[in-house]
């Protein structure tokens, strides 16, 4: 077999163009003082709604302090009276239960002073079912 020729590939003639070796990244979004400068604004817009928050919350818990304060003279006037209604009807079922023993006085305080001492919860709800007691001590509760 006779030996072929070999025919080797040469650049074209006036040569390859230049390559382009340089990097070339296309800007993209904001600078980095302009992302600072949007995230400082941010936070201080963030601050003054917050502070702006702060006082408007304030200026309700004022308002609703002073609502309870003018309440509480009410409320306690009609705390007293509820009392004051127990103590007279477990001063009559006292005196019921108590007729036949001598020398039994009826309402004596067991304290020795002149003052207004509250009763307790137990000396309220002495005569009465226990649920109301229950309901007195530990409020409305539901066990299932």
């Amino acid at each position: 077999m006779a030996a072929s020729k070999v025919k080797q590939d040469m650049p074209p003639p006036g040569g390859y163009g230049p390559i382009d070796y340089k990097r070339n990244l296309p800007k993209r979004g904001l600078s980095g003082y302009s992302m600072f400068g949007l995230g400082v604004g941010v936070m201080v817009f963030g601050y003054w709604r917050l502070f702006k928050w702060n006082r408007e919350r304030r200026r309700l818990q004022i308002e609703e302090m002073e609502a309870r304060v003018a309440l509480m003279p009410l409320m306690q006037a009609e705390n007293d009276r509820r009392i004051l209604r127990m103590m007279r009807e477990n001063l009559e079922e006292e005196a019921i239960l108590m007729k036949d023993v001598p020398g039994w006085k009826v309402g004596e305080s067991v304290y020795h002073t002149d003052r207004w001492i509250p009763p307790p919860s137990e000396e309220l709800f002495n005569l009465r079912p226990r649920e109301e007691l229950l309901h007195k001590r530990f409020g409305f509760q539901w066990y299932v």
